[in-house]
């Protein structure tokens, strides 16, 4: 039996792309890319508009009248009242005044109250006090923004010079 080999379709082997297959993936390929820009976009529109509204929100915060605690932590006569009156004359309100715990406090410290760092910077900027010495410790019970515990450095501090 012969069998007709012009009646069997003929199979292409490697066949090549016609132009409108060309066409089609070019299209997907600037549609999938235009997709990637617009999710970039987007993200990065939104982390800039968060990281502007902290920044803004970090700032109002640091702009409001800072209220201060005033510990005597070394022992001296007399220096709380010395940095009460130093602190009020640069426009802080300073609502309690009074003795640490112990006076074995050799460095100043300014402790921040709220998780507003940048008041407690504020503090220790106005009183000369390194930024090592400023640290967090939040305390929900206190309606305060920063602590100040007095140490024996106090004389290397503006209120004493």
């Amino acid at each position: 039996m012969k069998v007709n080999n012009r009646l069997q379709p003929e199979i292409k082997k490697g066949t090549n792309s016609s132009g409108s297959e060309i066409f089609l993936n070019s299209i997907i390929i600037l549609l999938v890319g235009l997709a990637f820009f617009l999710a970039y976009s987007l993200v990065t529109k939104t982390l800039s508009i968060r990281d502007s509204e902290e920044i803004k929100s970090n700032q109002e915060k640091s702009l409001k009248i800072i209220q201060v605690e005033v510990l005597n932590g070394c022992g001296a006569t007399g220096v709380a009242d010395r940095f009460t009156d130093f602190l009020r004359s640069k426009g802080f309100d300073v609502v309690q005044m009074g003795n640490y715990r112990s006076y074995d406090i050799d460095e100043t410290l300014i402790i921040d109250r709220t998780g507003n760092k940048l008041n407690a910077n504020r503090v220790a900027e106005a009183l000369g006090v390194d930024k090592k010495n400023v640290i967090q410790q939040i305390n929900q019970d206190y309606f305060l923004d920063v602590s100040l515990v007095i140490g024996k450095d106090f004389n290397k501090l503006l209120p004493t010079n």
